[in-house]
This record gives C-alpha cells, sequence and structure tokens, in this order.
C-alpha cells in the first residue's frame, strides 16, 4: 500500500468550545476567544497564522455562547456603512479583514468531552484528507514560521506531527509528554515514540512538551472513534497519537516531532495573557514608542516606592 502523502493541505481546525474559566467574570458572556491581544481577539492572530501557511478553510469547533466568534468573522454592514460615512477608511479596512481571511465554518461539539471529541467532531467536514488543528490559546509569531515547518514534514515524512517545546522537569504535567528519538539527520525534527498525558514529573519519558499544534493524518478519527476516556475523563488526543505512533506509515501513522524554541505566548494563563500585551503592544510601530516610554517611567516609579 503507498505511504499516505497525496493531499496538499488546505484545512485547519480550530477548538473553540472551552468554557474560559480562568478568566471569570469577563468570559461569563464573552468567549475567551474573544478577549483582545491588543486590538484583535486572539482568535484572529490564530486564523491569520492558518492562512498564512496556506490554509485557506478552516472549521471552528464552538459550544454554546460562542455566536460572538460568528459575528466577527462575519460582515458588518451597518459598521461599515457607518466608517464609510465617516471616511475612516483606515477602521473601514481593518473591519472588513477578518471577514475576509478564510473560508470559516463552523460545527457544534455539544458535549464537551476533552480535545480528543472536538478533533472528532471535524471529522464530516475534514473528510480523508490531512489537516492542521491550531488552538487558541498558544499564540505563535507570525516571524517563526512553525506551521509552515511542520506543513513541511507531514509532506515530506507522512503521519501526523506534534509540536514540541522543552519545559522545566517541574512543568511537565501541565502538558501532553513526548519520548522521542532522532530520526535522519535533519535538525530540529524528531520521531515521537510514546505520549503521555499530564504525567507525574517522576513518570514524564521526557522534558518534550507538546503544545497547541498539531498536523494529523485523517486516520486520527478512527483511532479517536475507538478511544475510551482517559486522564480528566475526556478523550485525549494525545492517547490517539500514541496509537497512531505505533502504526505503520502506509496506514497514516507515525508520529513525527518539530522541535520549537522560537516565540509562544500562552494566552490561557492570565499572567502569561498579560505579558503578551505587553509585549506584541511595545513591537508595534504606532503603540510601542509611547507604550515603551510610559512603561519604563512606570517600572521606575515602582520600583522607588
Amino acid at each position: 500500500m503507498p505511504v499516505r502523502r497525496p493531499f496538499h493541505i488546505t484545512k485547519a481546525v480550530v477548538p473553540a468550545a472551552g468554557l474560559g474559566t480562568r478568566f471569570l467574570p469577563a468570559t461569563k458572556a464573552t468567549p475567551k476567544e474573544m478577549l483582545p491581544v491588543v486590538d484583535k481577539p486572539a482568535i484572529q492572530y490564530v486564523v491569520e497564522e492558518a492562512v498564512a501557511a496556506g490554509l485557506s478553510d478552516v472549521l471552528m469547533v464552538t459550544g454554546r455562547n460562542k455566536r460572538p466568534l460568528e459575528d466577527h468573522f462575519d460582515r458588518a454592514y451597518e459598521l461599515e456603512h457607518a466608517l464609510a460615512a465617516k471616511g475612516d477608511l483606515d477602521r473601514l479596512k481593518l473591519v472588513r479583514e477578518s471577514s475576509a481571511l478564510a473560508d470559516i465554518h463552523y460545527v457544534r461539539q455539544g458535549d464537551p468531552r476533552g480535545l480528543g471529541h472536538a478533533v472528532s467532531c471535524a471529522r464530516p467536514h475534514v473528510g480523508d484528507e490531512p489537516f492542521a488543528v491550531l488552538l487558541g490559546d498558544d499564540l505563535i509569531d507570525p516571524r517563526d514560521q512553525l506551521l509552515e515547518t511542520m506543513l513541511r514534514v507531514r509532506r515530506e515524512r507522512g503521519g501526523s506531527v506534534v509540536a514540541l517545546i522543552e519545559v522545566e522537569p517541574a512543568q511537565i504535567h501541565q502538558y501532553g509528554c513526548a519520548a522521542v528519538e532522532p530520526v535522519g539527520d535533519e535538525p530540529g525534527v524528531v520521531r515521537v515514540t510514546d505520549l503521555v498525558e499530564k504525567p507525574e514529573r517522576s513518570n514524564a519519558p521526557s522534558n518534550y512538551a507538546v503544545i497547541g499544534r498539531y498536523v494529523l493524518d485523517p486516520a486520527v478519527f478512527e483511532v479517536l472513534a475507538h478511544t475510551p476516556p482517559g486522564r480528566g475523563d475526556e478523550i485525549q488526543l494525545t492517547d490517539a497519537l500514541r496509537v497512531l505512533a505505533d502504526v505503520p506509515e502506509a496506514e497514516g501513522g507515525a508520529v513525527h516531532g518539530v522541535l520549537f524554541n522560537g516565540r509562544r505566548y500562552d494566552t490561557g494563563d492570565r499572567a502569561e495573557y498579560l505579558r503578551t500585551i505587553v509585549k506584541l503592544a511595545c513591537e508595534r510601530d504606532d503603540l510601542g514608542p509611547e507604550f515603551r516610554a510610559w512603561l519604563k517611567s512606570y517600572v521606575n516609579e515602582e520600583m522607588q516606592a
């Protein structure tokens, strides 16, 4: 049987059904994905990353109270008309950009049963094609092109691809953890031999943590259909990938990892969310000079207080 590598990947799946409880009460009526990072909602950064990597078809897996996501990526005719009438063409362009980014679809997850279940909800839309999964809590700096690298590894090696970062041993229990071995002579690419969801430090097979970027073979859907609930009584994508790591590549198996040491922003953590806003604002040409000057003055005042 030939190795399954023929498809040019065009589809991205963005799970967005979480309740965002760490940001309550802000997320009581506002999806956490719509919280602003400077002046764009976090979810828009994720869609822009997918589009920059060549993915033009985006499926968002949503839940209750997620209607603002759909509204954000839809046309806002009354707002556009008001901006056009005022001659505010710069803001009009910004408003229209989000609705023209990609071909965006939506499906409800219904019962929130974990990331693996959210991914399985994409099966009718994705079909028998490889696809990417981007988690909205992880923002990757566009200068680092992580997703582009992962898509290339999939084209060259087949199977599925996960993004890995090296973390301190005391942090590994917060992540899915991968056991890896070298593959070929390409630096930064490894073969994943085992995966464990949020292991205790003493049981972790390595310090390599899986972060929120995946490129998956469609074989994952059949594995997920037979994956029982795991940690947290949820269907874990990590458990399905662990199975695929032992499946022959010709059958959609093999899992590779791309080691990432670039700029990543974890907006699912409150303190890191605030740091992300500060970092990105400081780098902006329109905001950075004035904001950096104020920030420097503020920090100096706090140190002297």
